[in-house]
């Protein structure tokens, strides 16, 4: 009898414990891609960036800070602050407006000059702030991500 009990005893104890909390939910690094780049008049590149989120809980994403670089030339600075809540495995975008350097306008007008044949090869790498949902603090992430940029057919001055 004394058995019996002290296995309920267990068993309630273990429920107890259980039921203090929620399961925590696994969180990982977002990934950041370049969705879509245009050049404006001024000559600045606006990128529109995709940034995915890999957890299995929700994320307030609020800055990104980083660096792309095209080809093989110079990295620019990537820096912009702003309030994204993406949901579980989901993504969203945020614009940047980048200054390019003469080696990257220089390898765009190559590629502009293939045509929609043409492809630049381009890399982003750096932190992004966010905090999940479970946690009462934001922290960094690091990112990398890497993809080309070809023209879009019918849309000037137009990368995906």
């Amino acid at each position: 009898m004394k058995r019996v009990l002290c296995c309920i005893a267990m068993g309630i104890l273990v429920t107890g414990l259980v039921a203090c909390g929620p399961p925590k939910k696994s969180v990982f690094p977002p990934a950041v891609s370049i969705q879509e780049m245009s050049v404006r008049p001024d000559g600045q590149w606006r990128l529109t960036l995709r940034i995915q989120n890999n957890s299995y809980a929700g994320m307030g994403f609020h800055s990104i800070d980083g660096e792309l670089k095209v080809a093989d030339g110079i990295p620019v600075r990537l820096h912009s602050s702003f309030d994204l809540d993406i949901p579980t495995f989901a993504g969203d975008v945020t614009q940047i407006d980048v200054l390019p350097t003469a080696d990257m306008i220089q390898a765009l007008k190559a590629v502009t000059a293939k045509g929609s044949a043409g492809s630049l090869p381009y890399s982003v790498n750096g932190r992004s702030n966010a905090q999940p949902e479970q946690e009462k603090a934001s922290r960094d992430f690091d990112f990398h991500g890497s993809g080309w940029l070809s023209p879009v057919p019918g849309i000037p001055n137009t990368y995906r």
